[in-house]
């Protein structure tokens, strides 16, 4: 009897089961991130090539302080003054301010508009999720997308500094609303279409 053969097939199927397990537990971390992102995949993807490419869309980590970076230099001043002192005192709890969306151009904002369409297959459901270029408070430079830690601390801080989110179903997107320093912040609504700007 050879005890060879058994002891060359073992570590074999050893390496080959860590092999599968390596590959399944990759293949669930990316089903993961792609089941948590807001946006479609393709978005992302965009958003990443727009940045490359000087567009008005930030990179993924831009801060409040990135002046390099139009989409968040070119936000409206007092909007983008509130974000740095909000920035400023999240620091102090160990948390950044991620900025992941800031001023759009009407071109980006368009072409985010078509995405939702094929994404979400109707411009009535894209609408929940995507304004367009002549109603997006991110082309007037008036609103700004936070990633998900920095989104957390702003819907317990924001109001001190004016910052409030807008939609209960972006909870990434904030806007200016000076009046929450003293008043807190305005009733939400449950998605842009329910915002009355959205149909000027």
């Amino acid at each position: 009897m050879n005890h060879s053969e058994p002891a060359r097939t073992a570590p074999h199927r050893s390496r080959f089961t860590v092999l599968a397990a390596c590959g399944l537990a990759g293949a669930a971390l990316i089903g993961v991130l792609v089941h948590q992102s807001p946006a479609p995949l393709s978005s992302s993807v965009a958003g990443a090539v727009e940045a490359i490419r000087g567009g008005h869309h930030g990179p993924p980590g831009a801060a409040s302080f990135d002046d390099g970076v139009p989409s968040v230099s070119d936000l409206e001043p007092a909007l983008l003054d509130a974000l740095r002192r909000a920035s400023l005192d999240a620091a102090d709890d160990g948390v950044e301010l991620v900025v992941t969306s800031g001023r759009r151009s009407a071109e980006y904002q368009d072409q985010l508009l078509r995405e939702a369409v094929a994404t979400y297959g109707s411009a009535a459901e894209a609408a929940r999720w995507v304004a367009t270029a002549e109603t997006s408070a991110h082309v007037s430079g008036e609103a700004v997308d936070i990633g998900p830690t920095g989104a957390a601390w702003l819907s317990a801080h924001g109001a001190e500094y004016g910052l409030c989110q807008i939609y209960r179903n972006e909870p990434w997107h904030f806007e200016l609303r000076p009046g929450a320093i003293a008043h807190g912040c305005p009733a939400q609504y449950a998605d842009p279409t329910e915002d009355p700007r959205m149909h000027r």
